[in-house]
């Protein structure tokens, strides 16, 4: 899905190879980041808001693998602060399939402070919302452990935890051309063991203002091989689309892989569904100076 005036969509029957027409989810509307996939139903949940955030949310809902999308108004409960979240430019979440949280929905979140200006941006920081009635209604998190954080990614470990990554913007931050996580074992509701990862590129390394990162778990039972998406270059310039991977859920980040040589920016990452045409590869979609291409690879 794409689109910061109305919203649109495209899908693929055959793993990537072809793309149908575009549909139009809704017209006007704000993109609120990636879609959820609620891995109980079936159903895909797109988060759209009016304008750009802080504004007001709603979800559609797609119960026929995007043919068709019906608008909701979830209740979307504050934090423990009071304060309500915005979707925009954070990833797509996942349905917890572990444990005592199996089945709720959980995606990545922000608090915007009242808009996104560089003088807020000490208020600002990264959370979470979730569900546990298939999105009808929303938690949201308590904040993660660093204040000027935004647009993060999320996914499940295979131990039932969560691994949570994000991106800083603040200058004032110690190492803030870096990434950062945190990690859950209470199912989402709040976020502990931050670390900056010193490995990570945050954007390019000459300024203090981050870029959007993807982040997938591949569907690989009993192990937790992550993979890492942002730009990798030494030039002031957002360029070089490069993935990285963990085998530890991670704790280490040893391989990386240029992609996308020239313009890079913005990135999202997801994993093919086994016993489909998708099973087997990795997919990532990002922007660059001719619009924002795919890329599939095994």
């Amino acid at each position: 899905t794409w689109g910061n005036r109305h919203i649109r969509a495209r899908r693929s029957t055959d793993g990537g190879s072809s793309w149908g027409p575009e549909i139009t989810i809704t017209n006007p509307g704000f993109q609120g980041g990636g879609t959820t996939v609620d891995e109980t139903t079936g159903d895909i949940l797109a988060f759209v808001e009016e304008n750009h955030p802080p504004a007001n949310i709603f979800i559609y809902r797609s119960s026929d693998d995007g043919l068709t999308w019906k608008k909701e108004s979830p209740t979307i409960r504050p934090d423990s602060q009071g304060h309500h979240p915005s979707m925009h430019m954070n990833d797509h979440g996942t349905t917890l399939r572990h444990g005592k949280y199996k089945g709720r929905l959980i995606r990545p979140t922000r608090f915007y402070a009242g808009k996104n200006d560089r003088e807020k941006w000490p208020e600002h920081y990264t959370n979470a919302i979730y569900s546990d009635d298939h999105g009808k209604t929303w938690q949201t998190s308590e904040p993660f452990p660093e204040n000027g954080t935004g647009e993060a990614c999320l996914v499940e470990l295979s131990d039932g935890s969560l691994y949570y990554n994000s991106r800083v913007h603040w200058q004032e931050r110690p190492k803030n051309t870096r990434r950062r996580e945190a990690r859950s074992t209470d199912g989402g509701h709040t976020w502990k063991n931050f670390r900056i990862i010193d490995i990570l590129p945050d954007g390019h390394q000459h300024r203090s203002y981050g870029c959007m990162g993807g982040l997938v778990r591949l569907p690989i039972d009993g192990q937790d091989i992550l993979i890492f998406s942002n730009i990798d270059t030494p030039n002031a310039t957002r360029e070089q689309g490069t993935v990285w991977a963990s085998f530890d859920g991670g704790k280490t980040w040893p391989v990386k892989r240029l992609i996308l040589p020239g313009p890079s920016g913005y990135s999202a990452l997801n994993a093919g569904r086994p016993g489909t045409p998708s099973e087997g590869y990795i997919y990532l979609h990002a922007e660059t100076n001719n619009g924002s291409p795919g890329a599939r690879f095994p």
